[in-house]
């Protein structure tokens, strides 16, 4: 047996630990564009669904087209329901104000201890000084929000190359996967084959079903506050959408910040009405409607979705909260098949009927 000299297992050792630094040291300086990868990767597969659906009917690039503008769609109809009300409320509250201020100033005068500390420090007199001036400061928010856009342009240019990069992967994702294919052993085609069909599905079904629950949750928002009178009833319901997307802990922080809402309507009513409602809501939706859906979408274990979610979460925040189901299940398809293959080949070893033992050779 051949030795290797000491220096040579140290020269190689190092070797080994400055690639693996030099590596991740790139993957750092790389993780933007990473992440846009991957970001990419995720809403290719989350689209690959209606996109294959329209390609059967059509061509392909006009599918992806069809697709993109509805996913365009969105953000501009949402803008379209949030935008206004919340322009005219503040508005609304700039012109107010300053009845708003006279109300306070009428109590306090009925009232003869907060007379004594409005004597003392003209609470009244600076809020009166305050509101008058807050219809003019309307247009200062407008020019910081107009600043504001200015730092968000970075933000639009990462979300276009993104959407950039997810065309691509849905033009060329079917000729690359048949080309990963090719380049397999005969015998592991089908399987792998199989699992990426499933991770595909698993994805989009995901996605598709995240949909429909925050639709459902904000439709059912937005009724009850228009039931209860409830102000920026659209918003607010686009609101509780949205959050609804964040498993576990999304629909208590949206039904928490409509709560506090309803304490300026009418309250304690609308509160206690709001109250009662997202909790028995939440438990239709976590008991009910989510498992109906999920499970129609991705099999994935309860554990398995908390333990992933708070990873997720802890690494990359909303966003890591809001891919780490999909991620869990993509993993757990993978390890299913994994396991399935395993006993498949000691089955087929157990079956395998052991060679009979050699004669020895005939002596003269």
């Amino acid at each position: 047996m051949r030795s290797v000299s000491v220096p040579r297992l140290a020269f190689q050792a190092i070797s080994v630990l400055v690639a693996v630094a030099i590596s991740l040291y790139l993957i750092y300086l790389l993780r933007q564009p990473i992440g846009w990868v991957l970001l990419a990767g995720f809403l290719a597969l989350a689209l690959a669904s209606p996109v294959n659906f329209l390609a059967g009917r059509m061509k392909r690039g006009f599918a992806i087209t069809i697709v993109y503008l509805g996913l365009l769609a969105i953000p501009i109809i949402l803008g379209a329901i949030i935008v206004p009300p919340i322009v005219n409320g503040v508005e609304e509250l700039a012109q107010d104000a300053p009845r708003y201020v006279a109300d306070l100033q009428e109590f306090v005068n009925e009232n003869e201890r907060l007379r004594e500390l409005d004597a003392d420090y003209d609470i009244t007199g600076r809020l009166q000084e305050e509101a008058e001036t807050l219809p003019a400061r309307v247009g200062d928010a407008a020019s910081i929000l107009g600043d504001i856009g200015i730092g968000l342009v970075n933000s639009i240019f990462a979300l276009v190359t993104i959407l950039v990069l997810t065309a691509f992967i849905l033009g060329s994702g079917p000729r690359w996967r048949s080309g990963f294919l090719a380049l397999q052993p005969e015998h592991r085609r089908a399987r792998l084959d199989r699992v990426m069909g499933r991770i595909g599905k698993a994805v989009s079904g995901y996605v598709a079903g995240a949909g429909l629950i925050a639709l459902i949750a904000g439709t059912t928002s937005f009724i009850v506050m228009m039931i209860l009178g409830v102000p920026f009833a659209a918003p607010l319901a686009v609101f509780a959408g949205f959050m609804s997307l964040i498993p576990l802990i999304g629909a208590t922080i949206a039904a928490v910040v409509i709560g506090l809402v309803t304490l300026f309507n009418d309250f304690p009513t609308d509160t206690i009405i709001w109250t009662v409602w997202a909790i028995i809501y939440q438990q239709l939706e976590n008991n009910l409607v989510q498992p109906q859906i999920q499970k129609r979408t991705v099999d994935v274990q309860p554990f398995i979705v908390l333990t992933a979610v708070l990873f997720g979460s802890a690494l990359l925040g909303v966003l890591g909260a809001l891919v780490a189901i999909p991620i869990a299940a993509s993993i757990q398809i993978s390890i299913r098949e994994w396991w399935h293959w395993r006993r498949e080949e000691r089955e087929r070893l157990d079956e395998t009927p052991e060679p009979p033992p050699l004669m020895p050779p005939a002596t003269a």
